[in-house]
This record gives structure tokens, C-alpha cells and sequence, in this order.
């Protein structure tokens, strides 16, 4: 393969690379492990050396992670049987802890070991331990060690890309299709908006509202989707039939998609859904892996599938390059780009499911600006606006660069204002890009 077909196919792979490793050196800095990592370090530390602590106190604050860390410590101290030390919990605020450090004086026990957070260890109260309280002895501290680590690259942080961005990834395939196919579709963020809609107030009057069971709730978010893919179906046929352009006929369905999701909604969020709703948006049920990202996983490779190894994805880059030949060619023009404005309208209405589900509701005002995110991350992946050219790990790897940026700028305490100046700046520089390799 000759390099500057690969740099064509794969460049914002490699873009995607570099703007991950700007972001990770710009964002070193001290991390502190917590939760069960914390817990498991800090009994090490005391299981190391001379003869074990006959007595354990640990302080943390009432937050999730402090809490989990002051149970993993608890659970592994107690693991050790008959030589297990005496342990005590105080969670809280600095008070708290006084109060119990006065209790444990009064009742004239010592104290060997204080373990700490990284927060908790830098209180007050415990930075003259042995002057306010003689009788407890001469306690240690133990914290868990600080390490350098970029927080762009904290599993959490990446996990919350994915995650972010799995929506506008999802709608892209369906986008990049009609792209490729020559056309553009400015209605996915409305239909969006009208799936989510749709679905909550389905499941809310027909389907037992916060009752409802997860057969009906699939059945509403389905009938949602079949929907969108309806209104995908007219815009095609409008398209097909009556030869109007593509750019008119979706602004047209934007407007008409987000008046009837109003009009669905009275204006208002719909959120007496199950609480079950929310597994598909923000459950994470294989490998900690969020269930919106494994599913945007799975309909890349089915569409690279399509578009690469099928005679319909030749069809949709042959449509896209000239249109007249694949006819002549015996293509079937008006049927692939029925598929490519109903796959894209379906894939939105999909979206607005996912969308529902992580927000627990459905609301007209959902996917604002999508439609322009969406044709940004098609674009930045490399899919020609002039049609017949594009892949869909381009289309992927174009929505992750969108993502990283945003993330990148937001560690960076970069202002949303210039923010957007980005973006757009980035925007326009793929289509430059996209217009040299033309004009080659």
C-alpha cells in the first residue's frame, strides 16, 4: 500500500494518537489511588515490617469512594483471623474525628496506626496527635502513596469519552452513508429529539409508566425507532421520486421532526419511566464496558462489514462517485438511497433511545446541534463531501477526535467560547484536507 493511500485511509488514526498524547502530558499531575485500590495498598503497607498493629483507625470522609475504601480496609484487616487488629471507622468531618480520637482517650486504649486518605490526613486534628492526646500513644500514620499519572488517561476519564460521544457515533454511521451516497441529512438531531420523546411517553401512557415491564418497554422503544425510520423512508422518497435536493428535504424534516416531538412532549420532559430504563445508557454489563459503547462497537463492525465486504456498500460508494454511471451500471440508485435516508433516520431513532436512557427521560429539547456534531465527526473521519469516498473507522475515529478535544480542552480549563472556535477551526482544516486530496 503506498504511503499516501495509507496516510488517506488511517491518518486520523494517527491524528487521534497525537492529540491523546498532547492531552496526557498537558495533564500530569499527583493521583492518589482510592476506593478498594487504596484499601489494598494501605494494608500491605501495615502487613510490612515489624510486629502487626494491635489497634486501627480509619478516617474518611462521607464520600462514595472514602466509603469504599474505609470497608475494603475494614474487610481486609479482618481477614488476617485471631491476629486481626481492633479496628475503628470514623467518617465525616474533622469534628467527627475528634470526638471519637476523645472516646478512644477516655477509655485509655492506644492507638498504633491511623490510616488516611490523601484528604483526610491533612486535618487538623490529627497534626498534633500526640501533644492533644498523650494517653493514645504514639500512633503512625498511613496513607495511600501518591503517583504521576495523566488525568486524560485515568480509566474513569476514558471510560467517560466513550460513553459521551456513543450517541453521536452511533448516528454517524447512518450519516456517513447518506454522505458517502452524495447527500446530507440535517434532520438526526431532531429525530433524536422525537425518538426520545416517543419512547418515554409510550412507555408513560401505554406501557405502566414507572411499572412497566421490559418487554414493554422494548416494544415502546422500537415502535420509536420504526418511527424515525418512517419519517428517514419520506425524506428518501421525496428525494427519489420528486428529485428535490437532499439539503432541502432534511432541513424541511428537522423543523417538521422537532414541532411534532413538542407537540408529543406539550413542551415538557417526560420522565415517569422505570428505573430499569437506564440499563442500556448507563449500565456497564461486559468488562466494565458502558452498554451504549459495546452496542456503538458492534454497529461499526457490522457497518464496516456493509460498506467493505457487501454488494449494497458498493452500491452506496458507486451511487456517491456518479450516480448516472451506476445506473447505467445496473445499480438500483433510488432503492440504496432509500436505505442510506432510512438507516440514517432509524440510527438517529436509536440514539434518542440511547439518549432517554442515560437521562432517565425523554425531552423535545434532546439533541440540539447533533446534526451539525454529527456531520463534523463524518467529515474530520475523512468521508468526502462530494460523495463515493469514506470508511466507516473513519467516521469512528472522527467522533473519538471530536470527544478527546472537547475532553482535552475541558482538563485544561480551556473556556467553552474558544472551545467552539476549535472545533470549528477543526472542522474546517479536515475539509481542506478533504478538498487537496480532491483536487490530487
Amino acid at each position: 500500500m503506498k504511503p499516501s493511500r495509507l496516510f488517506a485511509d488511517y491518518g486520523m488514526v494517527l491524528v487521534l494518537a497525537l492529540l491523546c498524547a498532547l492531552f496526557s502530558a498537558l495533564t500530569f499531575s499527583d493521583q492518589s489511588p482510592t476506593g478498594e485500590a487504596a484499601a489494598i495498598q494501605v494494608a500491605k503497607m501495615l502487613g510490612q515490617g515489624g510486629s502487626r498493629p494491635a489497634r486501627v483507625l480509619i478516617a474518611t470522609r462521607d464520600q462514595p469512594d472514602d466509603v469504599a475504601y474505609a470497608a475494603a480496609l475494614q474487610r481486609l484487616l479482618s481477614a488476617a483471623g485471631s491476629s486481626a487488629p481492633s479496628v475503628s471507622v470514623v467518617r465525616g468531618e474533622p469534628k467527627d474525628a475528634r470526638e471519637t480520637l476523645q472516646r478512644l482517650a477516655a477509655s485509655g486504649e492506644r492507638l498504633d496506626v491511623v490510616a488516611c486518605t490523601q484528604a483526610t490526613g491533612a486535618w487538623l486534628v490529627f497534626s498534633n496527635l500526640q501533644a492533644d492526646f498523650p494517653s493514645l500513644g504514639e500512633p503512625r500514620f498511613v496513607s495511600p502513596r501518591s503517583y504521576r499519572w495523566p488525568n486524560f488517561l485515568k480509566s474513569e476519564n476514558l471510560l467517560n469519552i466513550a460513553n459521551q460521544i456513543a450517541v453521536i457515533a452511533i448516528v454517524a454511521i447512518g450519516v456517513s452513508m447518506v454522505i458517502i451516497t452524495g447527500g446530507i441529512d440535517l434532520s438526526v438531531g431532531s429525530l433524536l429529539a422525537l425518538s426520545s420523546v416517543l419512547s418515554a411517553r409510550l412507555i408513560r401512557d401505554y406501557a405502566g409508566g414507572i411499572a412497566a415491564s421490559p418487554a414493554g418497554m422494548l416494544l415502546c422503544c422500537l415502535v420509536a425507532i420504526f418511527a424515525c425510520g418512517a419519517v428517514g423512508a419520506f425524506s428518501g422518497a421525496m428525494i427519489t421520486r420528486f428529485s428535490i435536493p437532499p439539503f432541502i428535504v432534511t432541513l424541511a424534516m428537522m423543523l417538521v421532526g422537532s414541532g411534532i416531538a413538542y407537540i408529543l412532549a406539550k413542551g415538557q420532559s417526560i420522565y415517569q419511566i422505570p428505573e430499569s430504563f437506564v440499563w442500556l445508557g448507563r449500565g456497564a454489563d461486559f468488562l466494565n464496558v458502558p452498554n451504549a459503547v459495546f452496542l456503538m462497537a458492534v454497529l461499526y463492525g457490522l457497518a464496516h462489514i456493509l460498506m467493505s465486504r457487501m454488494k449494497l456498500g458498493r452500491h452506496l460508494y458507486a451511487v456517491g462517485g456518479n450516480s448516472e454511471a451506476a445506473r447505467l451500471s445496473g445499480v438500483p440508485v433510488r432503492r440504496v438511497l432509500m436505505f442510506a435516508y432510512i438507516a440514517s433516520a432509524s440510527l438517529a431513532g436509536l440514539g434518542g433511545v440511547i439518549m432517554a436512557s442515560q437521562l432517565k427521560s425523554g425531552s423535545p429539547t434532546y439533541g440540539g446541534m447533533y446534526e451539525l456534531y454529527v456531520i463534523a465527526a463524518v467529515v474530520v473521519g475523512g468521508t468526502s463531501l462530494a460523495g463515493g469516498e469514506g470508511r466507516m473507522f473513519g467516521t469512528l475515529a472522527g467522533a473519538f477526535t471530536i470527544a478527546v478535544i472537547q475532553n482535552g480542552m475541558n482538563l485544561t480549563n480551556v473556556e467553552s467560547y474558544t472551545q467552539k472556535v476549535v472545533l470549528g477551526l477543526v472542522i474546517l482544516g479536515a475539509v481542506l484536507v478533504d478538498k487537496a486530496r480532491n483536487t490530487r
